[in-house]
């Protein structure tokens, strides 16, 4: 066992009951971490759309108060009760209750069940695995479930919704280095430059995505990963190619889905939900293993924005309203 410090810096989010919802930075008590087998010396977090709904006293994603934020992190285990994860080990965990229910990434130690921590792999180091972050493991995942489910270099195009934030531009760097043929929707022209560098072939604007249609309309995409929701997984849907899906991760535009049972019943398509917060601990620790090789998508460290706990809220106001290019990392120890 390892001495920690009696108090560590953390971004933390609090409402007391009766009380006023506050944000910002302050010293929390060491004691004040909850119960796990691995302490880890957070050195790297990101912010991702569930932070900034954290974040906010409406955003309905916080279940516990006070709250330190930040779904991922990573860093070195500084104390720890599983030989699994033994002292100056790299580590990363996500998903799960961090950064909602228990606390996360923003604070410079956090603590979590070793069932919950993957062992960093050995090609990544602590920024680069926080550089992919929550958003890329979505996006391999996604790619994964329609490659699975029979998606293949040449069967056709595939669309990404969303395509210029963490999980969109995560997703066109690895489908595009898997040789499939790739296309963004997004309203942000000023990225196509980016994300044609990260293989994108081709564009939609946002109100060719958005705009009512029929029920079906002409064969399009061959896949599609959806991560912005009501907005675009209608239409995603009504323009797959017979036996095609959709892997969808996202509600940056809303809950509600209007569509019909057609996709489905006369052209066989499927949704696969992407639920990268409680995938099994196996399962995410044999993707993180791809992520550092066979998926990794090269290129996204380039849309990256490096912030502090000190800078941090524009962050996670920015990624709410939608403002996000790429991905915010956050540098939260040394």
């Amino acid at each position: 066992m390892s001495n920690l410090p009696n108090t560590f810096r953390a971004f933390v989010v609090d409402k007391p009951q009766g009380g006023t919802f506050s944000r910002g930075v302050r010293d929390v008590s060491a004691r004040d971490l909850p119960p796990g087998e691995v302490t880890v010396h957070v050195t790297w977090s990101g912010v991702n759309f569930k932070d900034g709904l954290a974040a906010r006293e409406d955003g309905r994603v916080a279940r516990a108060y006070p709250l330190i934020p930040g779904i991922d992190l990573a860093g070195t285990v500084v104390q720890s009760d599983d030989n699994e994860f033994p002292i100056g080990s790299a580590v990363l965990a996500h998903g799960y209750d961090i950064g909602v229910a228990r606390h996360g990434g923003f604070g410079e130690l956090a603590r979590v069940p070793s069932a919950w921590a993957v062992a960093l792999p050995k090609a990544l180091s602590p920024r680069e695995a926080m550089e992919i972050g929550t958003a890329g493991f979505t996006a391999a995942m996604s790619v994964a479930a329609l490659e699975e489910r029979g998606l293949r270099p040449g069967d056709g195009p595939v669309l990404v919704t969303g395509a210029s934030g963490g999980v969109g531009s995560a997703a066109i760097a690895i489908l595009a280095s898997r040789g499939h043929e790739v296309w963004g929707a997004t309203g942000k022209t000023e990225e196509h430059d980016r994300l044609r560098d990260l293989g994108a072939a081709g564009f939609l604007t946002r109100d060719e995505v958005t705009a009512p249609g029929r029920p079906l309309e002409r064969e399009r995409w061959a896949g599609a990963v959806d991560t912005v929701g009501a907005a675009t997984l209608p239409y995603a849907l009504r323009t797959l190619r017979i036996g095609a899906a959709v892997a969808s991760s996202g509600n940056a535009s809303g809950a509600e889905l209007a569509t019909t049972v057609f996709p489905f019943i006369l052209r066989g398509c499927a949704l696969l939900g992407m639920d990268s917060a409680n995938m099994a601990i196996d399962r995410r620790r044999a993707l993180w293993q791809r992520l550092a090789s066979d998926l990794l998508p090269r290129g996204v460290a380039d849309g990256i924005t490096e912030v502090t706990l000190d800078t941090l809220e524009p962050a996670l106001d920015g990624i709410h309203a939608g403002q996000a290019r790429g991905r915010w990392l956050v540098r939260v120890g040394e």
